[in-house]
């Protein structure tokens, strides 16, 4: 009787869970396309979704009319899915935040709750297909359809209910950005800017559509603050010059976004926009993403050809500026420091000082985490990473280098050359 009832029970137990998994409100297609970025705060998608109608459901009386509601159920889930976690720029990018919100699935797909995230739904199918399985005495309906997903709305959830952690965010805010157009190394891109109308149009409608977002962003109007990092650059044998990333250190943006608009004929009279945004780490240049925006192919004037190729180019692009921020945000505030040393000093002594700088930087980085770039007889290039809270500002974490290299050096002194937004400059004379 006992082991009867224990099988009873296990019996139960498969049943629930095979009720529980055909029942999910788990989106089953998962399969999505970025249409276009609508505006700052909605994405239009192309969803896949999946109908299943099996013989011997109570509930399905009508097979037709019930595959297709249950493929466009599907279809929704799979959007806003799409948003959260599928793509090149998903919402989350963190493997804790994925695991978080594995926990909350169930209850955030249920239909109610994603009428809150979809602002507008296609009335036709962009595809169709229906499949017989014989043998399970089952039907599959594949259907494809258009919807706009609110970006932001979906955010907003994700941070109250503690799948996306905002928190480091909004401890040290978005990050400063600096826009230019695209130029070959050597050209003036402020120059270049000036001379062109439409370019100067696309830079202000990216700073507009960032400022939407809350980001800081800086349209450079002169060059004359740059002329220490071009000759910092010249001694460590970079004689090509980047502009953009010496405008970009020198204001002290965190990341700088360059741009190039084309405008093109089209068939039919019209004509199209195309706009190609790249997002570089300031400290280092380094690439952290590339997007093409595209506008649709009509009469309309060219400026607004531009806009809507921006907003479909810069929306890309952001995704990845943002998961990069929050994994900076965790390792510490960037800088760059250059150090130059005096031809005075003999190579022993150059020696010492290149010790006494990694001493230094164990003293202030954070977790002892920095990278010697380049280090020559003359010259020190390093980037490190230090304490959010101790070193917001530049001045603070000059005044640390200053006072911990007269600690450790007495046969030298450290003098500050230049200090702008990320880059610190310093020089190492003879007492």
């Amino acid at each position: 009787m006992t082991r009867w009832i224990i099988s009873a029970l296990i019996v139960c137990l498969i049943s629930g869970m095979a009720f529980e998994i055909d029942g999910s409100n788990k989106p089953r297609s998962k399969q999505g396309t970025l249409i276009e970025s609508a505006n700052p705060m909605e994405l239009m998608v192309s969803a896949g979704g999946t109908g299943i109608w099996e013989k011997g459901d109570s509930k399905s009386r009508d097979r037709e009319n019930y595959l297709l509601k249950s493929a466009e159920d599907d279809a929704r889930r799979t959007a806003v899915y799409f948003v959260i976690l599928g793509g090149t720029t998903p919402l989350l990018t963190q493997a804790e935040e994925k695991l978080a919100f594995s926990e909350i699935q169930e209850p955030f797909f249920e239909l109610e709750n994603l009428r809150k995230f979809i602002t507008w739904e296609g009335t036709e199918l962009l595809k169709r297909t229906k499949r017989e399985i014989k043998k399970k005495k089952k039907y599959e309906l594949l259907i494809e359809k258009a919807f706009k997903v609110n970006r932001e709305a979906i955010q907003e959830v994700l941070v109250a209910r503690g799948v996306m952690k905002a928190g480091l965010v909004d401890e040290m805010g978005l990050p400063n950005i600096m826009v230019l157009p695209e130029v070959k190394k050597g050209k003036n891109p402020i120059d270049v800017l000036q001379s062109d109308p439409k370019l100067q149009h696309s830079a202000t409608v990216i700073k507009e559509y960032l400022a939407t977002k809350k980001y800081d962003v800086v349209l450079p109007e002169q060059m004359s603050t740059i002329a220490d990092i071009s000759a910092a650059q010249q001694s460590l044998g970079d004689v090509e010059e980047d502009y953009s990333y010496q405008l970009a250190l020198s204001i002290g943006s965190d990341i700088y976004i360059t741009f190039k608009t084309n405008v093109a004929d089209d068939k039919f009279g019209t004509k199209k926009a195309i706009v190609n945004v790249n997002a570089y780490e300031t400290t280092t240049s380094r690439l952290l993403g590339s997007a093409t925006g595209y506008s649709p192919s009509t009469t309309d004037p060219e400026l607004v050809l531009i806009e809507n190729a921006v907003a479909d180019g810069i929306d890309k692009v952001l995704s990845l500026v943002t998961a990069y921020w929050k994994e900076d945000i965790r390792n510490g505030l960037q800088y760059k420091v250059i150090v130059s040393i005096s031809t005075d000093f003999d190579k022993d002594e150059v020696t010492d000082i290149q010790d006494v700088f990694a001493e230094i930087l164990d003293q202030i980085t954070k977790n002892e985490r920095y990278k010697e770039v380049v280090a020559t007889d003359q010259t020190l290039d390093y980037l490190i990473w230090v304490d959010n809270e101790k070193y917001a500002k530049p001045s603070k974490l000059a005044r640390k280098f200053r006072k911990v290299f007269e600690q450790e050096y007495s046969d030298g002194v450290l003098r500050e050359v230049n200090r702008t937004g990320k880059l610190l400059m310093f020089k190492v004379e003879m007492e």
